[in-house]
């Protein structure tokens, strides 16, 4: 917490701060509303929701829209609160933010850098965002993240899954509830090694872009610990609806599991055109041929429909797990929709939640008043048991899923099992991890 020093006696430094350009500094009190970017009125305070309603992860941000403004009408005091009961923290009391009524704008980041930047552009000068949120790209966190760092404003992360984003990219005003390809990998192997043995061989397809790389790279090295081999790894555009030219090297390759490092629709094509190149009924180098998808949601094994049966991945979060804030969630988020949310309407839940809480607790809209509050908080009662935000890369620690297809669903959202609750301090790395080394944290830009 040494970035923010000045504010345990009561002042803010801002200005001359990363970002900020050549304004000589000034000081104001922790809990001044004006001095920075978008700072609210006495009535009401704008959040920016970007998300992908357009391209390959739509029905991904279809959800997170939903779950934001369930957010939303819960912190105005409306429908039963949902997680707002089962926090652990008790300083929301249903009347806005710091009494100011939540008001919202969305946009559409295309699951496109360039897009997801100038619609958060938009909502920050032109709307009046305080806050944005939202995504399902890494490409795209990546890109809008370093976009707040420069206006002053918080960004609160939805989906994103590559390392970088905590890690080389990570920057002061950015925080992320979701967990990353190390975790997911560090959550899979033993789960591997047990259905799958330490003799395999394994060809991985990679979505071309920063969560494929990182993504791969973690699940390379957690199953090469085991004693598999990685015969080749392939990168696959962003854009691509057809993997079959990208499937039958595989046939050829000595192979005998495919991991598909693929999200969204992605992932639905090219295991569909795997399972149509008769993969799953293969047998290679003695054994049964299998297919390994690191990260996936029910979302996803929706639109896979039968080929997702017995695959194993990873998962945040999932609507049937019976804590009581997981359960709270899912009868408020049902209650207004008609079926379970999905892993991101959860993740973009409960980051809108964490920043309003810290808003209250820290008595201020200043982005370094927030990310003060932020930075090493520990909490509970949102899901995933007890979670931390790591003060040093604003990563959120806590349990991690491992999941697989349901063999017989009982219904067209009962997709998926879990089959292990990895514990946080089995996916805990140190902050200096060579997977997430290069980049600064750098300072809290408060902007104006």
């Amino acid at each position: 917490m040494s970035k923010l020093n000045l504010t345990r006696r009561g002042v803010i430094k801002t200005g001359a701060v990363a970002g900020a350009g050549l304004a000589l500094p000034t000081y104001l009190s922790a809990a001044s509303h004006t001095g920075f970017t978008n700072a609210p009125g006495d009535s009401t305070v704008t959040l920016g929701f970007n998300v992908p309603q357009t391209g390959p992860y739509a029905d991904e941000g279809a959800d997170e829209l939903r779950a934001y403004e369930l957010a939303v009408e819960h912190l105005n005091g409306g429908g039963d609160g949902g997680m707002m009961n089962t926090f652990s923290s008790k300083v929301l009391e249903g009347n806005g933010i710091l009494g100011r009524k939540v008001e919202y704008v969305t946009g559409d980041t295309q699951t496109k850098s360039d897009a997801a930047r100038a619609s958060a552009k938009s909502m920050i000068e032109k709307d009046g965002a305080i806050m944005i949120t939202g995504g399902s790209s890494s490409g795209v966190a990546v890109a809008v993240q370093g976009l707040c760092q420069e206006a002053g404003v918080i960004f609160m992360a939805g989906l994103t899954h590559s390392n970088d984003t905590t890690g080389k990219d990570k920057k002061a005003n950015g925080f992320r509830h979701f967990f990353n390809g190390y975790m997911s990998a560090a959550a899979l192997a033993p789960v591997l090694q047990g259905l799958y043995g330490n003799d395999r061989k394994a060809y991985h397809l990679t979505a071309d872009y920063t969560w494929g790389w990182t993504q791969q790279e973690s699940i390379a090295a957690a199953t090469e610990a085991l004693g598999w081999e990685t015969v080749n790894n392939v990168l696959t555009p962003l854009a691509a609806t057809d993997f079959s030219s990208y499937i039958a090297p595989v046939l050829d390759s000595g192979a005998d599991v495919l991991v598909l490092n693929h999200y969204g629709g992605n992932m639905v094509n090219s295991l569909t055109n795997a399972v149509q190149f008769g993969l799953r009924n293969k047998q290679v180098n003695g054994k049964n041929f299998e297919i390994v998808v690191p990260l996936f949601s029910r979302l996803m094994a929706r639109g896979a429909g039968e080929n997702i049966k017995g695959i194993v991945g990873s998962t945040n979060w999932h609507w049937s797990l019976q804590d009581e804030g997981s359960k709270a969630f899912v009868k408020s988020f049902g209650t207004k929709y008609g079926f379970p949310p999905s892993q991101a309407a959860h993740t973009c839940y409960v980051q809108t939640m964490l920043y309003a809480d810290a808003v209250a607790r820290a008595g201020s809209f200043n982005p370094c008043a927030v990310v003060e509050a932020l930075e090493g908080f520990e909490f509970d009662g949102m899901g995933n048991g007890p979670t931390l935000y790591r003060a040093d890369d604003h990563q959120c620690f806590k349990d991690v899923l491992v999941v697989k297809g349901k063999e017989n669903p009982t219904s067209e959202f009962d997709l998926l099992e879990v089959v292990e609750v990895t514990p946080a301090s089995q996916v805990t790395y140190a902050p200096d991890h060579p997977m997430f080394a290069g980049g600064q944290l750098g300072s809290c830009n408060p902007g104006a």
